[in-house]
């Protein structure tokens, strides 16, 4: 296979692009994050990363703009269409996903990689398939089985910082192949405050440290170096709100950083929020199922 990929790269230049040697991929999604909100908020991890990486602050997410259906097309590379979660609370009843997610996709290949979850809303549970997990954490580790959908259980968000502590402690002993940390501060504060209101801008600030503490469990463990973070939003927000087709709800920020990423570069054309789940497998070096809608953001990376 290796001999054939040599001989097209010889014959036909620019047809084959090597995936970079990734051992790691972390996604982190900051719930809620609006770019121009982020661009007057105190996060300077996150702004180094985007001067360090490549990014664009225009890429779009799906519509309906909401949590739960815009974190499974990041997650599964399709859209609502396709991926039929068009809830946006924790339904028991409706079961998981009934397409492959990222974690799902890498134990086809690989049965034995080690994978994780840590979320600041139970809701995620529906992205939980059967044996993708090593570990799905919210606010604490969780089992498999199915749990009721007690009447205030939406409203237990587990914060940033929280979630981050867990997630680099664990990140540092297990190493895992692929994981998926979920901030939501700054979604809650724009519900109760609004949309770029100084609460809101506080909460990116509370939630910019807490990124940083991943990016030390990186350091730490000696995985930055054989790692990329991809950082993105599942939609902006207006008023106190989202879920409209504009600009305001639809745009939101994507990023990477680390091995093989340009480095201080603007991603060129359109970026989606589809792309995440076709990057995390193109990186990984997993070959995507056939419905896959998303493609791998290759313009982010050296060739």
């Amino acid at each position: 296979m290796m001999r054939i990929l040599f001989l097209l790269a010889l014959l036909f230049p620019g047809l084959v692009r090597a995936v970079p040697p990734v051992e790691h991929v972390i996604v982190v999604s900051i719930d809620g994050a609006k770019p121009p909100v982020v661009a007057e908020s105190a996060m300077p991890v996150l702004k180094q990363m985007a001067a360090e990486g490549a990014v664009t602050w225009q890429a779009r997410t799906i519509f309906p703009p909401l949590t739960l259906p815009s974190h499974t097309s990041m997650l599964t590379g399709v859209g609502p269409d396709k991926h039929q979660i068009l809830w946006n609370g924790y339904t028991p009843i409706k079961g998981v996903v009934k397409v492959p997610t990222v974690f799902s996709a890498l134990r086809r290949e690989q049965p034995e990689a080690v994978t994780a979850m840590f979320v600041g809303k139970v809701k995620f549970r529906h992205l939980w398939l059967p044996d993708s997990l090593t570990v799905f954490d919210f606010g604490g580790p969780q089992s498999a089985t199915a749990v009721g959908a007690a009447p205030d259980m939406e409203k237990n968000k587990i914060p940033s910082q929280t979630v981050a502590a867990r997630a680099a402690a664990w990140i540092r002993e297990h190493k895992p192949k692929l994981a998926f940390v979920h901030f939501t501060d700054p979604d809650s504060a724009g519900h109760a405050s609004g949309w770029g209101s100084p609460e809101q801008k506080e909460a990116l600030k509370v939630t910019d440290q807490a990124l940083g503490q991943i990016l030390r469990a990186l350091r730490e463990s000696g995985m930055a170096e054989r790692s990329v973070v991809l950082v993105s939003a599942d939609h902006g927000g207006h008023d106190k709100g989202h879920g409209l087709d504009i600009p305001d709800d639809m745009i939101i920020p994507w990023m990477a950083w680390g091995h093989g990423v340009k480095k201080g570069s603007v991603i060129p054309g359109p970026v989606s929020t589809v792309d995440t789940a076709a990057t995390v497998l193109w990186l990984l070096g997993v070959k995507p199922g056939p419905g896959m809608e998303g493609k791998p953001v290759t313009a982010a990376f050296l060739d």
